[in-house]
């Protein structure tokens, strides 16, 4: 796991999505742009895409109720499937997942 990116700016606390016996147990850093804010989340690779959205906005934007108007990007472009696992989404060990707005806001 490269631990330095799992750690960049990130909340001091772990999102742990697995068992403590789990085996084969990955680092993300789960990074939301309207909270200006990230979090680490363990979790084995068959975690789905919706499950580490929904706990990492449960931390970071817990005012928000709809998880539906934001999106999941992985390396830029959006995960389509966030019912499929974060391994075949694309992620890898030490991935930065990006949650986001679904609507583009206006830039003043």
């Amino acid at each position: 796991m490269n631990r330095f990116v799992t750690s960049l700016r990130t909340r001091p606390d772990i999102i742990r999505l697995c068992g403590e016996q789990a085996t084969g147990v990955w680092t993300v850093r789960v990074q939301c742009a309207e909270a200006w804010d990230s979090v680490r989340v363990e979790l084995v690779p068959d975690t789905r895409v919706c499950e580490v959205k929904q706990a990492a906005m449960a931390v970071l934007v817990p005012d928000v109720h709809d998880a539906g108007g934001f999106v999941v990007k992985l390396r830029g472009h959006e995960v389509l499937d966030e019912n499929s696992s974060v391994q075949a989404a694309g992620a890898l060990d030490g991935s930065t997942l990006l949650i986001t707005s679904r609507r583009r806001r206006p830039v003043r």
